[in-house]
């Protein structure tokens, strides 16, 4: 006798899962957050190469799981289709096709599982994927991509080379599709490798609303004093991390705007919010007070705890615009400098604070163009040797 498998769980659930990865949780999180167990929910993310599978909401106008609950008590309670009809709000035809369809078997009962993963089944149509079914469109895509172009390289590059060949077109989603989702039946996963991430498994993006909730209390660069923008006044900083291998580790950097100083913090442990919050405190309070204005960072949570910072040193912190690092642009000037002493993909935590402290003396002791070929630090050195002169005292007679 054949062993009936447990039913597979409504795609109303998977719906959920998926809108929870979306939101910026972890595919285990997510999986936990809707009742259903974390290794499926990892494993639900490895099936589809990290990319949410399309699956649309269900229509008013088609019985819904929760409505397939009550149909399945209504039918326990023996009544009639059209009483069951009339208490759901659906016809009488409807009901009585959903009682025929909803089971494995004549004689097995309804349940609502049951017909809800049948349901599900009936409603799939699979269509064949473009670049599994077009042999010289999917050769030609290989070959780009074997050559290190990007997905949108390739996608507008094909209408150039085939101007007259609508045959050969295709989007850059469905090339990641294709590349990522298995069962699109088209590309190696391997070739993941060719793209510049080089992830085997793609990672959905956060919503920027996302982004803003990871950081209580948030203030928007559109409200930093006026005297940031024009690097007139000394004290203003722009801050953010390097990361190194697979994110595990990390280096902040800090640069004021109006000399170019650069300030490393050491975190060789972890990066998380309380990390930088303390590391952040303490080479702060070693500066003089007028050099705490302000700080402009990326809107990374590893700045969770900017009001702490702001109540140890005094120092109003203020976050750049999602998707917008030309607003720190003097940070992301000095980053790209760290990465000739942080390469990309090294350890960060295997560099010890007194090596973080010998970069930054040598990017403090280059020359810059702006200062008419003189170094951050003696900029620095000579704004701390000249203190702000108190405005006038306007005498009466």
């Amino acid at each position: 006798m054949k062993r009936m498998g447990r039913p597979p769980l409504p795609r109303e659930v998977r719906r959920l899962f998926w809108l929870q990865v979306s939101a910026g949780l972890q595919s285990s999180r997510a999986a936990v957050s809707i009742g259903v167990s974390h290794t499926a929910g990892d494993r639900w993310f490895a099936e589809a190469g990290g990319v949410p599978p399309r699956i649309a909401a269900p229509s008013p106008a088609r019985l819904s799981f929760p409505v397939r609950e009550r149909l399945a008590l209504l039918a326990v309670q023996g009544l009639s289709g059209r009483a069951m009809a009339a208490e759901l709000g659906f016809s009488p035809a409807t009901i009585s096709r959903e009682l025929r369809q909803g089971r494995r078997s004549e004689l097995a009962p309804y349940v609502a599982s049951v017909a809800q993963a049948l349901a599900d089944e009936r409603s799939l149509r699979p269509k064949p994927a473009k670049l599994a079914v077009n042999e010289p469109l999917r050769a030609w895509v290989q070959n780009r991509l074997e050559q290190g172009d990007s997905p949108e390289q390739i996608s507008h590059r094909l209408r150039r080379d085939f101007p007259d060949d609508p045959e050969m077109r295709v989007s850059p989603e469905t090339i990641y599709q294709s590349l990522y989702v298995q069962s699109r039946g088209a590309l190696k996963r391997e070739l993941t490798a060719c793209l510049r991430t080089g992830r085997a498994l793609r990672k959905p993006r956060r919503s920027a609303e996302s982004r803003i909730q990871r950081i209580p209390g948030l203030v928007s660069i559109s409200e930093r004093p006026a005297e940031a923008q024009d690097r007139a006044v000394p004290g203003h900083w722009e801050g953010d991390l390097i990361v190194g291998a697979d994110s595990k580790s990390a280096i902040g950097t800090l640069v004021e705007r109006t000399t170019g100083f650069v300030i490393l913090l050491h975190l060789p442990e972890r990066h998380t919010a309380d990390e930088v919050e303390a590391e952040m405190i303490r080479v702060m309070t070693g500066l003089p007070e007028r050099l705490r204005k302000t700080l402009t960072w990326d809107r990374g949570g590893e700045m969770a705890n900017h009001a702490k910072i702001t109540d140890a040193t005094g120092l109003k912190i203020y976050f750049a615009d999602p998707r917008s690092p030309w607003q720190r642009p003097s940070n992301e000037n000095t980053n790209g400098l760290l990465r000739q002493y942080f390469p990309k993909g090294t350890d960060l935590s295997a560099f010890p604070r007194d090596y973080l402290d010998f970069v930054a003396l040598r990017l403090n002791n280059r020359p810059r163009k702006r200062h008419d070929w003189l170094t951050p630090a003696e900029v620095l050195d000579e704004l701390l040797s000249n203190p702000p002169q108190p405005p006038p005292v306007a005498l009466t007679a």
